[in-house]
């Protein structure tokens, strides 16, 4: 990490964690907006990141282990990060305003509905793999949903 006056910890690599799995970066309320209008038609993971290294740093390979895993990958995975892009994450949050603040964090959205919240309570404390469950259970339980329903 580098420190210096006025610098905060260098960022990028946890940045790079999601982006590398393709996961589009959402830095400006713009941004948020865009892809909220955009991405209405099926599902969408927006990882909520955060530099918290009790939580976070499970969190992230949490979402590579479940992406690897699923055969359910949501259509569209976006991310806001945080206390880095202030102004993003509190106009994502305007999107699912039902939901206490929480970092980092998962939401799902079906249809720019959204569905399923992983708050920061459900990741500190667990193991990636752990974290990973959580999220293929999300995955899985939306998709045989929308199986029924194209049933």
């Amino acid at each position: 990490m580098q420190f210096g006056f006025g610098v905060g910890p260098d960022t990028s690599w946890m940045r790079e964690e999601l982006t590398k799995l393709g996961v589009e970066e959402l830095k400006t309320p713009e941004d948020v907006d865009r892809v909220m209008k955009e991405y209405t038609d099926g599902t969408m993971l927006m990882v909520i990141n955060s530099v918290c290294g009790c939580a976070a740093g499970n969190a992230r390979p949490g979402v590579e282990i479940a992406l690897e895993k699923t055969s359910n990958k949501p259509d569209h995975l976006v991310t806001v990060f945080a206390g880095q892009d202030k102004e993003a994450t509190e106009r994502a949050r305007e999107y699912f305003s039902e939901y206490p603040p929480s970092s980092p964090a998962f939401a799902y959205f079906v249809n720019g509905e959204i569905k399923a919240m992983v708050p920061r309570h459900r990741i500190e404390g667990r193991t990636r793999e752990e974290v990973s469950k959580d999220l293929l259970m999300v995955f899985d339980a939306f998709a045989e949903e929308e199986s029924k329903e194209n049933a």
